[in-house]
């Protein structure tokens, strides 16, 4: 069998089902709905086999819609098909430039499978299982954290009822508990791999992310190697600044994208307000982008985008962090 691409999956996943479009070299399109779930999967890649589709000559599409998505390319990848796991925003521009004007799961499954032949993305790679557990271990704590914060103001609220707050307070010290034991085990999962206990020390080198953010960044951000340079990695977190200029009229504030991974970012604001004024590098250039006059909250963001290259840099190089290296040059300006 020859390695010629025959055959283009869009895979439109949600929470209990796959709509799944097969669109072939003729232009022909078969549709099926599987449950998101291994059967599913097991049932999709069947369906697949009798129709003729092998994975050599075929291209999976889907949006990246975390855990909904994750499941199934990471089933599909191990079977050996090539997944792409695109951002939904790269497909909703290609939708509104074929002027698609229904939006179903099935048409989106469609659109999937069209984009996937005309744009060619990049294939996705499958997390290795031990970013898989910390991940995991990650969400959990930040939900237990979620929770504290709830009951904290739960607590507020309730200051003058002794009976709800007694109860209140014996919730929020048991959430402590959990919390304290779900760090412990982050700690013991990345003592007991020594790749990612490497990597924690390098990003630990960094001033201003601490025991809290760095196992966030490894969760969130898998190897950082697998990026190009650092300006894609900035952009896969959506911390690379966006310009609004046209013609003499139009002369927007600059801001950073967005279009990228949410939790990275929010988890990467405190860290960069910490780093403002104790990381030398990064006080130097947040101080010169202020005597510029930008707005302080864009200086924050230009923050954490230098923090996003300080990351990128350290876990590259195999080396921790350098003052001398880091810090700004006159004539470099970080993509900012």
């Amino acid at each position: 069998m020859d390695g010629v691409i025959r055959f283009w999956l869009g895979i439109d996943v949600s929470k209990a089902k796959l709509d799944v479009a097969l669109l072939d070299e003729r232009g022909k399109f078969k549709q099926r709905v599987f449950a998101n779930e291994p059967s599913g999967f097991a049932q999709m890649q069947h369906w697949l086999s009798e129709r003729g589709v092998a994975a050599h000559q075929s291209r999976v599409c889907m949006e990246a819609t975390g855990p909904y998505s994750e499941a199934c390319a990471t089933a599909l990848a191990d079977a050996g098909w090539v997944v792409a796991v695109v951002n939904p925003a790269r497909v909703k521009g290609f939708a509104q430039g074929e002027m698609q004007r229904n939006k179903t799961d099935r048409s989106d499954a469609s659109l999937l499978a069209r984009f996937c032949l005309k744009h060619e993305p990049e294939a996705w790679q499958p997390v290795p299982p031990e970013l898989r557990q910390l991940r995991a271990l990650v969400d959990r704590l930040q939900t237990i954290k979620d929770m504290q914060g709830q009951e904290l103001n739960r607590l507020e609220a309730q200051a003058g009822n002794p009976t709800l707050t007694s109860s209140i307070r014996e919730h929020i010290d048991w959430l402590q508990r959990c919390a304290d034991a779900l760090q412990r085990e982050i700690d013991d999962h990345i003592d007991g791999h020594p790749r990612l206990r490497e990597d924690a020390k390098l990003i630990a080198s960094i001033p201003g992310i601490g025991r809290v953010t760095m196992p966030k960044v490894m969760a969130f951000l898998g190897d950082v190697r697998r990026f190009k340079n650092a300006k894609a990695l900035a952009a896969f977190i959506g911390v690379t600044p966006r310009l609004r200029e046209s013609g003499s009229s139009v002369r927007g504030r600059s801001m950073i994208s967005r279009a990228g991974h949410a939790q990275m970012r929010r988890a990467l604001y405190m860290p960069a307000l910490v780093a403002s004024r104790h990381n030398p590098a990064v006080k130097a250039f947040g101080d010169r982008l202020r005597a510029t006059g930008m707005a302080p909250k864009a200086v924050i963001g230009a923050c954490m985008h230098k923090l996003a290259i300080l990351i990128y840099g350290v876990l590259r190089s195999g080396q921790p962090f350098n003052l001398q290296i880091a810090m700004p040059k006159p004539d470099f300006q970080d993509g900012i």
